[in-house]
């Protein structure tokens, strides 16, 4: 409807038990909207018939000049702000709501609830628009580092939900700010190591055929040099080093297999499960004709690739190597624990192994007899690994009460005990060296190198940022690997100092958790192996001359 210089735009929906109309007043040039009044059922009829210069406010000249003034001063955040007639504007329309709503509360009392409900929707409005000022920013801040051939980490924070804390002031978003430039500063000082990394670190094979995640892997310490791989499948495989080929199953446990491990001069390996047992299983493998390595070098851009899309490609159902011949009774059995085996490793001599079990002890075993010689108990939760040294009969047992212990049992007559408690959270694995040292590895994000000699505290702390699983110390470099929740897995040396991060991306690497790593340095084209929650096994080549040189 038109009138004057007005036009009118009004409309009525019905309901069942109740109705609501609206009549809109915009100027003729149509430019901006004027007022807005809500009706019910009983007078919309009576507003439309009576001529609605009378029924609808209209802004006063001065008013809307204020208001255009006020618009032209804010113009870059039109689409959020209210101005203050449109406040006003809102207000009356929240009174007009009132009076045509059938409700027991006092007037006034809802008339104050509105009022409330205004003010957060304004504070709501004012942390929106400081959520659209940081994302511009860091937007900004992607397209800087894009231009040096680096992608901000948290560049998922321009496409978050809105903070629903409104608390936040504009000085913690400030610090944010700054903590974000901050970090694109390292990551583009980082970037000048990317070359380097790509020649140290090389994905070299990938042995793909488990159903479910792989907990724990290991490389034979006799010849022909073998990965052994432990999954939740309930099965153990091993497989050629060369050629990627699954060589042989084990299909003899009746739950998940966590660890598996190789005797130090027989062709003997050691399962813990799920089941409760450990098994002693004897293995015979031919080793297929090694085929050329294929060069994967050339798809890994950089070392801080970035993972486009999480969809995780081993999600399908995996068909599993089916040729392969199995073995399905085990040589020894060892049954004693109450509780899931989580770990197991022989002794040094291999004539004894050790076991860790979520019944918060650890056994040690006699091989020939199966029989129980100790039954290491003093742990408060569940234990989660166990670690035998190399060249002296010294055990170390970690567990979810966020201690590990040291287990001596070089003199046959006094077996002692020494408990550490440098973590926070529970300790996934405590491993020896093959000097003096422990590595223990938490779920606080922090691994601890330790010196035998004084346990009193660490000699060396890496902080990381992610949790951190079963890791492995090089033989003769001495260089620890991490493998981490978040996917990845990182280098240090025993004083703490990060030597590489391994390639990963959307094309190459590990696509969940990482759980295990093992390092075997007499293989050429392998030397460190990884597996994960991805169900896959992952044969690296480290350039360790180079790594040291870049220190």
């Amino acid at each position: 409807m038109e009138c004057g210089s007005k036009l009118y735009l009004g409309f009525y929906c019905e309901k069942p038990r109740a109705g609501i109309g609206f009549v809109i007043c915009f100027s003729r040039s149509g430019a901006r909207q004027l007022s807005t009044r809500i009706l019910d059922k009983t007078n919309f009829p009576t507003v439309l018939s009576s001529g609605l210069d009378g029924a609808m406010p209209v802004e006063s000249g001065s008013s809307a000049a204020a208001r255009q003034a006020k618009q032209k001063r804010k113009s870059h955040s039109l689409s959020i702000r209210r101005t203050n007639s449109t406040e006003q504007d809102r207000s009356g329309l929240q009174r007009d709501m009132l009076e045509g709503q059938d409700s027991k509360l006092p007037l006034s009392l809802r008339s104050n609830l509105l009022d409330l409900f205004s003010q957060i929707e304004r504070e709501f409005e004012n942390l929106y628009i400081e959520n659209l000022e940081l994302r511009r920013e860091i937007e900004t801040l992607n397209d800087r580092l894009a231009a040096e051939g680096q992608t901000f980490e948290g560049a998922d924070l321009a496409k978050g939900a809105l903070k629903t804390k409104a608390s936040h002031s504009t000085s913690q978003l400030s610090q944010k700010l700054k903590t974000t430039y901050k970090a694109s500063t390292s990551k583009i000082v980082s970037s000048f190591k990317a070359t380097t990394s790509r020649a140290v670190c090389q994905l070299v094979r990938e042995y793909v055929g488990h159903r479910d995640g792989i907990w724990d892997l290991s490389v034979t310490r006799t010849q022909p040099m073998v990965l052994g791989t432990a999954s939740a499948d309930h099965t153990a495989m091993l497989w050629s080093i060369e050629t990627g080929k699954c060589l042989l199953k084990y299909t003899g446990h009746q739950g998940s297999v966590n660890s598996i491990k190789f005797h130090p001069t027989e062709q003997m390996a050691l399962t813990a499960s799920g089941d409760q047992t450990a098994h002693i299983w004897r293995y015979m493998v031919q080793l297929p004709t090694p085929q050329p390595v294929a060069d994967m070098s050339q798809q890994t851009p950089c070392e801080d690739d970035v993972d486009f899309s999480d969809k995780d490609e081993a999600d399908g159902e995996v068909d599993g190597p089916n040729d392969c011949p199995s073995v399905r009774v085990a040589t020894t059995t060892l049954r004693s624990h109450q509780g899931v085996v989580i770990a197991a490793d022989w002794l040094v001599g291999g004539k004894q192994v050790v076991t860790a079990s979520w019944d918060r002890a650890a056994n040690l075993y006699d091989v020939e007899t199966s029989e129980l010689v100790h039954s290491l108990t003093g742990h408060d939760q569940e234990l989660t690994h166990c670690c035998t040294h190399p060249t002296q009969r010294l055990v170390v047992t970690s567990s979810r009460d966020t201690t590990f212990r040291l287990w001596d049992f070089r003199d046959p007559s006094i077996h002692s005990v020494n408990v550490f408690q440098g973590h926070t959270e529970p300790v996934t694995s405590a491993v020896f060296t093959v000097g003096d040292n422990v590595v223990s590895g938490s779920d606080d994000r922090t691994v601890k190198v330790w010196d035998l000699k004084n346990m009193r505290s660490p000699i060396a702390t890496i902080r990381t940022d992610s949790a951190v699983n079963r890791i492995s110390v090089s033989v003769n470099q001495k260089i620890i690997a991490l493998p981490h929740d978040n996917r990845q897995v990182r280098l240090f040396d025993m004083s703490g100092v990060r030597l590489a991060r391994l390639p990963r991306s959307n094309r190459q690497g590990h696509r969940r958790m990482v759980c295990c790593s093992a390092w075997c340095e007499d293989n050429t084209s392998c030397n460190l192996f990884t597996c994960g929650f991805d169900r896959q096994a992952i044969g690296w080549n480290i350039n360790i001359p180079a790594l040291l040189q870049e220190k």
